[in-house]
């Protein structure tokens, strides 16, 4: 139906991409002033099955982002009872939970954080996690965490919103905190099909897009950030079929 009345939305627009994710093509052709994931919570079945289809296991793929990265180096505390790894906007939890599972005994506090209505339906949630019900667009209550962790949280937003999610972050982290963003990242030019069918649904659903990482370098330097690295698993091959399969990991810290 949104796809549909894309023609309609673009002509009424200018032609121009959509880049406010309250007015977009799923307001349009909803007749909504909502945002998308308003929309769902205010229709428990939807809620239900979006919250569902978030845990699922075909959603994941490639390597988990630590098993590439040197958390064990890039991720110690001072203090048992410091913050290690916020997952912001982490849903209920999966992505924590497998860290984890990989890392059982690392030092520090693990919190995952999302809406309260996210957070309340997340039933599996072992010791040594601790969930908040955070909205990301407010001040950031874990102050100088190790590291802020975003999982494809970014790409449902177009630039205007993620500035302000990102300095909520960038407001909360000490001098040595870092800013770890796992997403799917798009090659300059030859996108995949599967790529470029989920930068489409971005658009549609959230005014929003899938990032290159040039794209990613300018949202990060204007919101006070500055790219460290883009890690990838060892011997990946950086082509478009391979990053359509395999999630990146951007490491970055406050600007200097």
């Amino acid at each position: 139906m949104i796809i549909s009345k894309l023609p309609e939305y673009f002509e009424k627009n200018g032609w121009k991409n959509p880049d406010d994710v309250y007015d977009g093509p799923f307001q349009y052709a909803m007749g909504t002033d909502k945002h998308y994931f308003d929309f769902l919570a205010s229709k428990p079945y939807y809620q239900q099955a979006f919250n569902t289809v978030m845990t699922i296991s075909h959603r994941r793929r490639g390597q988990n982002w630590f098993n590439f990265f040197p958390v064990e180096e890039k991720l110690r505390v001072q203090n048992p009872t410091d913050v290690v790894l916020v997952d912001v906007g982490g849903s209920q939890g999966a992505d924590l939970i497998a860290f984890k599972d990989k890392y059982p005994d690392i030092p520090g506090k693990l919190i995952l954080q999302d809406l309260p209505i996210v957070v309340a339906e997340a039933k599996n949630i072992p010791a040594g996690i601790e969930a908040q019900g955070y909205d990301f667009f407010n001040e950031q209550p874990v102050k100088g965490a190790k590291a802020y962790y975003l999982r494809t949280v970014l790409h449902d937003w177009p630039d205007k919103q993620a500035l302000q999610i990102l300095t909520r972050v960038r407001e909360a982290m000490a001098p040595d905190s870092i800013l770890l963003i796992n997403e799917t990242m798009l090659p300059e030019s030859n996108v995949a099909l599967s790529s470029a069918q989920a930068d489409l649904t971005m658009m549609v659903s959230f005014a929003s897009l899938e990032r290159t990482k040039e794209q990613f370098e300018t949202l990060l330097n204007d919101s006070g950030f500055e790219l460290v690295k883009v890690w990838m698993p060892k011997g990946f091959e950086e082509s478009s079929a391979g990053l359509a399969e395999q999630a990146t990991l951007l490491e970055a810290r406050l600007k200097q």
